[in-house]
């Protein structure tokens, strides 16, 4: 029952991105909810509208506190998988690229970015020392058997569905814990990619991360049960229910959004001005700046732009 239910979420959400207009359009929200998520289920303080009003490229300086700075290297890890997904499959040289971008000019860049780790480490709230950790993981020299081991299971055709082997890819990737830090964004990031992969996602519209950030208790639970207790049956049961909750939510805000911008651009259809050259970017970002709107609208008229901004707030 769990798995048909899922299967059906990401099917209907397949089909959506397929059908919608311009897709790429949703790409940048979705990815975004995602990025702040999963971010938050690793302790990052930065809530969505932190990130939206930072944006990607602007207020690298001072401003820009380092939680949302690590969401934003999220979204440009985000990306940097999603164009390597198209050449290559889920692999070592994959995921050391993708921890690499993640890592670049964040706090943990000591880190060792896009390297394996060459030490222990152990997972544990609270916990310092080997004797009292929660869970130890693979010994370093043990890391190249297992990522080998581990990207035959995820490359390697199989009759088990899809869905189940993206439950046991991100157990096992959490259990062979291959990076000194960002394990957990990594191995999250990679279920979306292993979809597109398998063919079931063509857009990435999927933001697991919300509801694991909203049960994380259980999502910790879940990975160290089977660990403890072998409850592997209870994590996937656990990981399809995410699945559905996710792919649902996602559709359902999707049609949402195709339909607000259908709204605004068939009222900026009865303005003489470079108005419907807004609508994308408040997709991309609601937060949009003067100079933005100049760019994208051509229009040198800096009032005139701050009046039509001002016009769309008090509209709502």
């Amino acid at each position: 029952m769990a798995l048909s239910e899922a299967d059906a979420a990401i099917g209907y959400l397949q089909g959506l991105g397929k059908l919608i207009r311009d897709p790429d359009l949703l790409i940048g929200p979705f990815l975004t909810r995602e990025a702040v998520a999963s971010s938050r289920i690793e302790g990052t303080r930065a809530s969505l509208s932190d990130v939206l009003k930072a944006g990607e490229e602007e207020g690298e300086g001072e401003d820009r506190s380092d939680d949302i700075g690590e969401v934003v290297r999220y979204l440009h890890a985000s990306r940097r998988g999603l164009e390597l997904i198209k050449s290559l499959p889920i692999t070592q040289r994959l995921i050391t690229e993708v921890h690499k971008c993640l890592l670049t000019g964040v706090r943990g860049e000591e880190r060792q970015p896009g390297e394996l780790r060459r030490s222990p480490v152990w997972i544990g709230a609270g916990t310092h020392t080997l004797e009292t950790a929660q869970y130890v993981a693979p010994a370093p020299n043990h890391l190249g058997e297992l990522l080998t081991d581990w990207e035959r299971f995820v490359n390697t055709p199989s009759r088990i569905p899809v869905l189940v082997r993206c439950a046991l890819m991100h157990y096992q990737f959490e259990t062979i814990h291959p990076f000194l830090d960002e394990n957990g964004r990594i191995g999250r990031l990679l279920v979306g990619l292993m979809l597109i992969s398998e063919g079931r996602l063509t857009t990435p519209l999927l933001y697991l991360s919300g509801y694991l950030e909203s049960h994380r208790s259980e999502y910790y639970e879940r990975l160290q049960a089977i660990r403890e207790r072998g409850e592997m049956q209870e994590w996937i049961k656990f990981f399809l229910r995410a699945i559905k909750e996710q792919a649902s939510d996602a559709a359902a805000r999707a049609i949402k959004l195709v339909e607000l911008r259908e709204m605004y651009l068939d009222q900026s259809k009865s303005d003489p001005s470079r108005i419907s050259a807004i609508v994308p970017l408040i997709f991309r970002n609601p937060f949009i700046s003067v100079p933005v709107v100049m760019r994208a609208t051509k229009v040198s008229d800096q009032g005139h732009v701050i009046s039509w901004l001002k016009l769309r707030d008090s509209d709502g």
